[in-house]
């Protein structure tokens, strides 16, 4: 019964002023999420937080609600400073900030890596209330930008705080700790946490109030889980049977690589499917324009890393499909929570090799159940074969081509030799083969 009542809260009874209430009826927010329910009324009383809840179940709104009712009440620049792993995550945050301040005159910064600096500078000029920020380019700034300081900063957020905790981030973290007051409210948010007790110390919470909105790495009911056991010389085969059998779906295709993500995309655009690459290594206005492109429906298959595992709400993804199954088990449940979001339906289908048997069986350990197989029957799948051979082949070349006319201009995002790694092993073999 307590349950229920839970759940039917209002966001006024969560304590939100007038101005807040407004903001998100205009987003369509009409009642509150679990993990907004448990940690805005702590956040709105002054509380440090340690919020754990299901990708897509609505964490930027549960961290960005008790923020802005406080910056309303004490009204100042740089106010708050939200972390982010990934550049497109804080480009997403800073638009939620943006969309619930629109009544209120917010001013919203955001500093990530692959953008100019210059521009950055001038938006840090304007003494915006709230800054959203890769680690790199915000420790790049406090160091190098005249006159930029967060020594009255009153809100820090850490968002997918287990991968800002890792040891990539760790020097980055440290200085920025340094830079801010240390009398302050820290907020840290994500779908996975481990318990990393000394690093928790480290980020200086006070007595933090734990929240968990969902068991530790839980996936949400709405999602239909699959997965595929198939030889790794047949995993292109695979793919394009599962993405030709659910043509209708929007599509993200996780891969490991940067260069997978190339070639795939090359491979299914030459196939007739509307795929478009997105990772690590594209220019950021590639990134941004390929995503953005995805979300207009321009093109229905986003094929990427898990540079877009992360927080990313695109709402109406439909099919998640782990072309490479994840080394690391937790960044399953980022990449499949890419889908059914919010209450949505989803599927995810995982293809998984021989070679990577061992890293599923972790993760069907992780989310404590043993999923059901996808129906696929091996004849009907290699009459593709044939054709995937071709399109790979005509692939490799293109990419090749390009890889070394944008060596010879001195820029770009793909190369020759990277191509070249990643295609090495499969591409001979098969080509022995034909």
């Amino acid at each position: 019964m307590a349950e229920e009542e839970v759940v039917v809260k209002s966001f006024k009874d969560l304590g939100l002023c007038d101005q807040l209430l407004e903001a998100c009826d205009n987003l369509g927010w009409k009642l509150p999420s679990k993990i907004q329910v448990e940690a805005i009324p702590h956040g709105l009383e002054g509380k440090d937080l340690i919020g754990l809840a299901q990708t897509g179940s609505g964490k930027t709104g549960a961290f960005a609600l008790p923020i802005l009712q406080a910056l309303l009440e004490t009204p100042q620049a740089f106010f708050a400073c939200v972390l982010s792993p990934t550049r497109e995550l804080a480009i997403q945050i800073a638009e939620q900030f943006e969309a619930l301040g629109s009544g209120i005159g917010l001013k919203c910064a955001v500093l990530v890596g692959g953008v100019d600096h210059v521009q950055q500078s001038i938006a840090l000029g304007k003494r915006p209330h709230i800054v959203v920020a890769t680690p790199g380019r915000l420790e790049d700034h406090l160091s190098n930008t005249k006159g930029f300081s967060l020594r009255t900063l009153k809100y820090l957020v850490l968002d997918e705080a287990d991968r800002l905790l890792n040891d990539d981030f760790e020097k980055a973290i440290d200085k920025i700790l340094e830079a801010i007051p240390r009398e302050r409210k820290t907020y840290l948010f994500s779908a996975t946490m481990t318990k990393k007790v000394r690093k928790l110390q480290r980020a200086c919470l006070r007595n933090p109030v734990k929240i968990e909105a969902s068991s530790k790495y839980s996936t949400v009911d709405t999602l239909k889980q699959q997965y595929l056991l198939v030889p790794s010389t047949h995993k292109e085969c695979y793919l394009i049977y599962i993405l030709t059998e659910m043509s209708t779906s929007t599509s993200m295709v996780f891969t490991r690589t940067c260069d997978s993500t190339s070639l795939l995309a090359l491979m299914l655009r030459n196939l007739g499917l509307r795929a478009i690459p997105i990772s690590g290594q594209m220019s950021q206005a590639k990134r941004l324009g390929a995503l953005n492109k995805f979300k207009a429906g321009e093109c229905n298959i986003l094929v990427c890393t898990d540079v877009a595992s992360r927080g990313l709400d695109i709402p109406n993804v439909d099919l998640v499909i782990n072309y490479d199954i994840p080394s690391n088990s937790k960044d399953y449940i980022h990449r499949v929570g890419r889908t059914a979001r919010a209450g949505r339906s989803g599927v995810a289908i995982s293809i998984v090799s021989q070679y990577e048997f061992e890293w599923y069986l972790q993760i069907e350990n992780l989310i404590g159940k043993k999923l059901p197989l996808f129906p696929a029957q091996e004849e009907e799948v290699l009459l593709l074969l044939e054709r995937v051979s071709e399109a790979r082949r005509i692939s490799i070349m293109k990419i090749k081509e390009n890889g070394g006319k944008n060596k010879r201009r001195g820029g770009g995002d793909e190369g020759e030799e990277e191509v070249e790694r990643y295609v090495k092993g499969k591409a001979i073999k098969k080509s022995k083969k034909r």
